[in-house]
């Protein structure tokens, strides 16, 4: 399947019925109807049980539930509405953002002068802020973990990420925009979440992320592994194997629905584990990094969540149980904290030398 294709399980469940036949697809239907015929006679059933005097105050509590339903219908609306608003207000504040970080426009109180470049060698003016998405996007827990060491050379030429609305009623677009780099063609990649409405509360439907163009020997989701031919061997060139890696690249290529409709189990669930880590990334990209990138640029975000799962922490200290099994599950937590600690380091290193600034140049 194509990079373009359907990413839920929901996607899945369309081709199956339409796969039936109109008599097993009216068995499949009458099937739902009993399904929720039985969940209504339950409901009946508890009402039964209830002395007059309480169903009666039961009734009235459904009705006043109904109130409230109405109210929080109209609520979501109107909240709607109002991020709506907001996010046109935010815009021009947006496009400030991006000149600054870019260099197109000079900030009150700087000079013209110019450093050393790497090298050391001549002397360059030093546009924009260098790496601001990069280093933003690597001092946020969640997204630190998928930018590889790989990655970084790609993502120096991000210029800026935006979002917006869908036709859908809760889905959005992420857009990363890129100068010219030796990487991939694209100089835009966009993720598309697609979302259906169930009782007000958004489920994801699918994902659909952009084909990257890839400049021969770039691509950064694969690497290639040479091995050495076995001794006697006739063929004495060295054998090439292509294997997938982790990159941070992989989040346009969301998780893919096998053609086989019939899927066990295990891999429903790994299937769903994947994709509902994938929207986390979106989710917080969209709410995170874009509104406080500058915050995450300089760490002050992180700070705001040093304490998120302190309390959680806290609680399984005190619980008693399988010591092994704890021992385990904390090694593990254990060595993803070291992880998101080394990789906020770096990002903090890429930071410090922002702050430490290389030699300037004499001005002539």
């Amino acid at each position: 399947m194509s990079n373009d294709d359907a990413s839920d399980l929901g996607v899945a469940l369309p081709a199956a019925a339409a796969a039936l036949s109109a008599e097993e697809r009216a068995g499949l239907v009458n099937e739902l109807k009993n399904k929720l015929q039985n969940l209504a006679g339950q409901h009946a059933d508890v009402l039964e049980t209830l002395s007059p005097n309480v169903r009666k105050r039961v009734e009235v509590l459904r009705e006043i539930q109904s109130e409230h339903d109405e109210l929080e219908k109209k609520f979501f609306e109107e909240r709607a509405a109002l991020e709506a608003k907001y996010q046109k207000l935010y815009e021009p504040l947006y496009t400030k953002r991006y000149e600054i970080v870019n260099g197109i426009v000079k900030v009150e109180g700087e000079t013209n002068e110019a450093v050393m470049d790497e090298e050391g060698d001549k002397c360059v003016e030093e546009k924009g802020v260098p790496d601001f998405w990069q280093t933003a996007m690597k001092m946020n827990e969640i997204l630190a973990e998928e930018i590889s060491e790989r990655d970084e050379g790609a993502l120096k030429y991000l210029k800026d990420i935006k979002w917006s609305r869908n036709d859908d009623p809760k889905g959005f677009k992420l857009e990363f925009f890129f100068d010219s780099n030796p990487y991939f063609k694209n100089t835009v990649l966009t993720k598309t979440y697609h979302m259906v409405d169930d009782e007000n509360e958004p489920i994801l439907e699918k994902a659909i992320g952009t084909k990257i163009e890839w400049y021969p020997g770039k691509c950064l989701t694969q690497k290639v592994l040479k091995k050495k031919p076995k001794k006697g061997s006739k063929n004495a060139k060295p054998i090439t194997k292509t294997e997938n890696c982790e990159s941070f690249f992989n989040f346009f290529n969301p998780p893919q629905i096998p053609e086989d409709d019939d899927i066990d189990d295990e891999l429903a669930e790994e299937l769903q584990d994947r994709m509902e880590h994938d929207y986390n990334i979106g989710s917080a990209i969209r709410d995170k990094l874009i509104p406080h990138a500058v915050s995450w640029f300089t760490g002050e975000a992180v700070q705001g969540n040093e304490y998120d799962g302190l309390e959680s922490d806290y609680d399984s200290d005190d619980q008693d149980g399988d010591e092994d099994e704890d021992g385990d599950e904390e090694d593990e937590r254990e060595e993803r904290k070291g992880k998101k600690k080394m990789q906020r380091a770096s990002a903090n290193a890429g930071l410090n030398q922002h702050v430490e600034r290389p030699p300037e140049c004499k001005q002539q």
